[in-house]
C-alpha cells in the first residue's frame, strides 16, 4: 500500500511545487512507483513534467463523473506518473460545498488506486482551502516546506493549527513527515538565522538537507523535466536526491540499488573486471611428476 504525502504551505512561493515534482521524479528513479496528484489549480506540478491536463483531470474526479485511474497519465520517466489538473479544478471549491462528506472526496477516489503505487505524493493549492482539507484527509503524512526568509515562521502556525484540527476531526493518524527549509542563500547571515530559528522551533522534524536558492531548479519546469534529468549535478539535484533517501530511510524504504556491470569472458580465457581491467584466470596446478 502506497504512502500518501501531501506537501503543502498556505504560503506561496517557498518551493511548494518544485519539491512536489523533484521529490516524485527522484522516488520514482530510486525504485518507488511513484504517484504525482497535481491538487493545485494552477497545474503547475502537471506541467512540470510536460503533462498536459485533457478532458479526464482531478476535476472530474472529485466532482464523481469518474474513476481516479481515468485521469493518471505516464511520464516519459518509468514508475512515474501524474494525476493532471487545470484551472477547472479551482470551481470545486464551490461546487463541493453542499457535498456531504466533502472532505473526503479525493481519499475515497484515490482509494482505488493507492495499492498500485509505492508512494503517492500530492502538490497542495497555496491556501487552507476544501482541496488542501481534502489532501491532508487523503494523506499519512504532511511534507512541509519553509522558506529561508524573514517571514518563513509566518502562517506556519496557522498550517500546524489545521493539521491539529483535522487530526481531531477527520484524519486521525495524520503526521508531519518533516519540514523542508528552501531557497537557502548560505552567504546571507539571514538566511543562516532562519535554519537556525526553525530548527529550534520543529527540532528534529526538519529534514537533515536544506533546499539551496538555485537558477537551474527555477529553469527546469520550463524544458518540463524534473532538476536530476535538465542538471543532475547541480546543487538543487543533488539537494532533492538526499531528500528522497532520507524519506525512503524515515520510512524503512530502500532505494533501488544498480546491478553491478556482468563479467565477461574474454576469448585468451580472461576475465574482465569492473573497472575495464582484465584478470587472468588462475591456471590449474600440475600434478607432481613422478
Amino acid at each position: 500500500m502506497a504512502k500518501i504525502i501531501a506537501v503543502t504551505n498556505q504560503k506561496g512561493g517557498v518551493g511548494k511545487t518544485t519539491t512536489a515534482v523533484n521529490l516524485s521524479a527522484l522516488l520514482s528513479e530510486l525504485g518507488q512507483k511513484t504517484l504525482l496528484v497535481d491538487l493545485d489549480p494552477q497545474g503547475n506540478a502537471s506541467s512540470g513534467l510536460g503533462i498536459t491536463a485533457g478532458e479526464s483531470t482531478i476535476y472530474e474526479v472529485l466532482m464523481g463523473a469518474i474513476p481516479f485511474s481515468a485521469c493518471i497519465q505516464a511520464t516519459r520517466w518509468p514508475r512515474l506518473s501524474v494525476a493532471a489538473s487545470d484551472i477547472r479544478l479551482a470551481g470545486a471549491e464551490l461546487e463541493l460545498v453542499d457535498v456531504e462528506r466533502r472532505e473526503y472526496r479525493l481519499k475515497n477516489a484515490i482509494a482505488a488506486v493507492r495499492d498500485s503505487y509505492d508512494m503517492i505524493l500530492i502538490d497542495c493549492p497555496p491556501s487552507l482551502s476544501l482541496l488542501t482539507l481534502n489532501a491532508l484527509s487523503a494523506a499519512d503524512s504532511v511534507l512541509i516546506p519553509i522558506q529561508c526568509e524573514y517571514y518563513a515562521l509566518e502562517g506556519v502556525t496557522s498550517l500546524m493549527n489545521t493539521i491539529g484540527r483535522v487530526r481531531r476531526s477527520l484524519n486521525t493518524s495524520l503526521v508531519v513527515e518533516g519540514v523542508l527549509l528552501t531557497m537557502l542563500d548560505g552567504r546571507t547571515n539571514l538566511g543562516l538565522q532562519v535554519v537556525d530559528q526553525v530548527k529550534r522551533h520543529f527540532k528534529k522534524q526538519v529534514f537533515s538537507v536544506t533546499i539551496p536558492r538555485s537558477v537551474r531548479l527555477s529553469e527546469a519546469p520550463s524544458h518540463s523535466e524534473p532538476i536530476h534529468i535538465y542538471d543532475p549535478k547541480s546543487t538543487g539535484a543533488v539537494a532533492y536526491r538526499q531528500l528522497a533517501l532520507e524519506i525512503l530511510s524515515r520510512n524503512d524504504r530502500k532505494p533501488l540499488e544498480e546491478e553491478p556491470p556482468e563479467e565477461k569472458v574474454t576469448r585468451k580465457g580472461e576475465k574482465a573486471t569492473k573497472n575495464g581491467g582484465k584478470k587472468k584466470k588462475k591456471a590449474s596446478k600440475k600434478s607432481d611428476k613422478a
